[in-house]
């Protein structure tokens, strides 16, 4: 099983959206899962991670990951290339570095260069960019670039996205 998640704010709530696949090329997802919560801290530039992270692990708790493949965030892993942590690192390091993390971003973050990969996708000359902690870099990249779905994101990464802002 994969995971993807992503989360949406507003107001002071959080809708955190997981969907589950099979594998890497699948069109549908076989399970999805949503939480909602409440009283969530507004965004501290360079702190992004502590008001996802809990809402990540929330709906994690609901989640039987014994046969997690990978579980996808939307974001960095890592920030910068001496291993400063990003969003997927401190999930990661949360889930005592059991379960492999793909950050999949959309825009470029320029502190970083040796531990991203760019990542065309279909006829796009935009690339998302890559970083991973518990699986190599390229095998990530190549399992994105892979993905079910014709356009510049993978539609099952797009579909998470959308079900977090409806």
């Amino acid at each position: 099983m994969i995971l993807a998640f992503d989360t949406y704010y507003f107001e002071d709530k959080a809708k955190t959206v997981c969907l589950e696949f099979n594998d890497w090329t699948n069109s549908e997802e076989t399970n999805t899962y949503t939480e909602i919560l409440d009283g969530i801290d507004d965004y501290v530039p360079g702190e992004f991670y502590k008001r996802e992270l809990p809402c990540i692990m929330s709906l994690l708790d609901q989640i039987d990951l014994t046969a997690c493949e990978a579980i996808i965030v939307d974001g960095f892993v890592v920030l910068d290339d001496e291993d400063k942590l990003g969003l997927g690192g401190y999930l990661y390091e949360k889930l005592a570095q059991r379960i492999p993390i793909i950050g999949v971003a959309k825009n470029n973050f320029h502190d970083l260069e040796l531990r991203k990969r760019a990542v065309l996708r279909g006829d796009s000359q935009k690339p998302l960019y890559v970083t991973s902690k518990g699986i190599d870099l390229d095998i990530a990249a190549d399992k994105i670039k892979n993905m079910h779905g014709e356009y510049r994101i993978p539609n099952l990464l797009k579909k998470v996205d959308s079900l977090g802002r409806d």
